[in-house]
Order: C-alpha cells, then structure tokens, then sequence
C-alpha cells in the first residue's frame, strides 16, 4: 500500500513538492535532519526523549505520538489548540529534535510514514480495539521489540560487543526493577567465561566502582537514566580509567552523558489500570544481541563451555 497517496490529498501543496524533493535527495535538507544516518527513525526519537522532555516539550510529543497521521494535515495553530501548547513552544520542540522548524518536522514525519513508519502504539484503537488484553500486551511487546532494533545502530552494538570481550572485568550496575536485567546479563556472560558481576546493594555497588580501572568496562542499566545510583557509580567508574556503556530508554539523560557507547531500549510503555510500566522485554533483547555476538566471535570455546556447564547442572536435576 502506498501510504503517501493516501495521505496526498490531506497535505497541503506545498508539503508534497518539498517532501518530493526530500525523497529525491535521499534525506532531509539541513545538517541536522533526522534522516541522517546517525539519527534513528523519528518517531522512534521522539518516543526515547519523552522522559527527558519538560512538560510543555511532552504535551507536544503526546500529541504528536497520539496520531502522527493528523499532524500532516495540522497546521500550527491546530497543533497548538490540540496540544494546549503556544506556536513558540511548537517551533522550539521542532528544533530540539534538530529541524528548522515545523515545515521541516511534517516533512520528516511525511518521509517516514510513507516508508513505514511505525505510527504510535494503536492499543485500544483501530483494529486492536476488539483483541483481549493477552493479545493487546504481546502486541506492544511486539512493537517496542521492532523500534528498539531501530533505534540502536548496529556498529554501536559491535563496538559495545568488542568491548565486553576484551574487558579485564565487567561490572554492572543497577537498581530497582532494573536490577534483573544486570544479573542475567551477568550471568549470561559469566556462562562463556566473560569475568562480568554485580551487586545487589547500592553502596557495594559504589565500592565496585571505585575498583574499576583502565581495561574494565562500566555498564550501567537504567529505564529512566537518571536513577542517582546507577549515574553515580557510572560517573566513578569513567572517572577511575573503565570504558562505559549505557542501556536505557531515555535517549538524553544522565546516564548517557556519563557514557562512551549508549544503547537503547524503547519504553515499551502498557497501561494497567492506567498505571504505565515501563517493559523490561526490549532491555532484554539488547543484552541478548550482545551476548551472542560475543558468543559466535569464539564458538568452539562457547560451545565447550556451555556443554561442560550444562553437564554439571544436569546433576543437579531431579530424576
């Protein structure tokens, strides 16, 4: 289906010369453009920074993310009656995801439905108003599954991988509900022989940071990026000589700041009893993803490994 045909007739003329223009170059005009290669789907982006945006800047995003397709027949005022935020705001909001302004931000978003661009989460809309509540979550588990493999580059996963494999000593860090996902990528490095850890109390985790030294690696798992222990111990680390990496779903926070490589997860946010929990499933993936590209870099030693652990546990089985 050719989506830009069918939203052709609610753009205004302009809009489609310009977005021509746009395909035909392969990007969008500007340096800044969200197209270029180093900037993930936009969207995507915008879904990322909602917990690091004020309120106004968040209004706009809501709004924005609610149904993307009306924004292309918007203009500015009609944005600025939906959201309830000024034209200022609006054009600010434009230029911090690196556009000119609001011209430049339908174009990207034209741009990016007409390639198939993922239009918000329809849960509860649409086709998805009738499906059970099973069906509902795995979608938008689904989903944040497909955003997350967007939003992260893959040479920042192959250099996140290299890292881990030549580190003298992982430690990771972590809290709250965050925490299981630094012990399982803990415990899944330590099963080919990765010297990865971690800790469960925060003030130990501290005192591991101050032990890291050049050579080891630092990797800080956050949903929010800016949970104070984890930032903290992060921050220690860098500053004792580690290399750090970052997993979390806020694309600009603390946490990235204080890291050398930052890996994504999308929020992947359900709403139970209109209380939002943030999804664990796509921080699970990224740790995934890294465990097997280290894994088939050596997959005799890994294979080895894996057996002589699984003949040992196998012991500890009931019959």
């Amino acid at each position: 289906m050719n989506i830009v045909h069918e939203r052709a007739p609610g753009l205004p003329c302009v809009i489609m010369r310009r977005m021509s223009k746009v395909q035909k170059r392969g990007g969008i005009s500007g340096e800044n453009g969200l197209e270029s290669p180093s900037r993930p789907p936009l969207l995507v982006y915008l879904q990322g920074l909602l917990p690091s945006l004020n309120p106004t800047e968040r209004l706009i995003a809501e709004f924005v993310l609610a149904d993307p397709e009306r924004i292309l027949s918007s203009s500015i005022a009609g944005i600025r009656n939906g959201s309830g935020a000024s034209v200022g705001s609006i054009v600010g909001f434009c230029r911090t995801l690196g556009l000119k302004g609001f011209a430049d931000f339908k174009i990207a978003l034209a741009r990016e439905l007409a390639q198939g661009g993922l239009p918000g989460t329809p849960v509860g809309n649409g086709e998805y108003s009738g499906a059970s509540i099973f069906e509902r979550v795995f979608y938008c588990h689904a989903q944040s599954l497909t955003e997350t493999m967007k939003i992260n580059r893959p040479e920042t996963l192959e250099r996140a991988s290299r890292l881990l494999q030549a580190a003298r000593r992982i430690e990771f860090f972590s809290i709250g509900i965050s925490y299981p996902v630094a012990y399982t990528a803990r415990s899944k490095f330590r099963m080919i022989g990765l010297p990865a850890s971690t800790e469960f109390d925060s003030h130990l985790q501290l005192m591991a940071a101050t032990q890291l030294r050049k050579g080891d690696v630092a990797f800080g798992i956050s949903c929010s990026g800016n949970t104070r222990e984890t930032v903290e111990c992060v921050e220690v680390a860098r500053s004792r000589g580690a290399a750090t990496i970052c997993l979390t779903n806020s694309m600009k926070s603390e946490l990235v700041r204080h890291a050398d490589l930052a890996l994504y997860a999308t929020p992947g946010e359900v709403k139970y009893f209109q209380a939002p929990l943030a999804s664990r499933i796509t921080q699970l993936a990224v740790v995934d993803a890294l465990f097997v590209a280290v894994a088939l870099r050596h997959k005799n030693r890994t294979a080895e490994r894996l057996q002589d652990s699984a003949r040992e546990l196998l012991k500890r089985r009931l019959a």
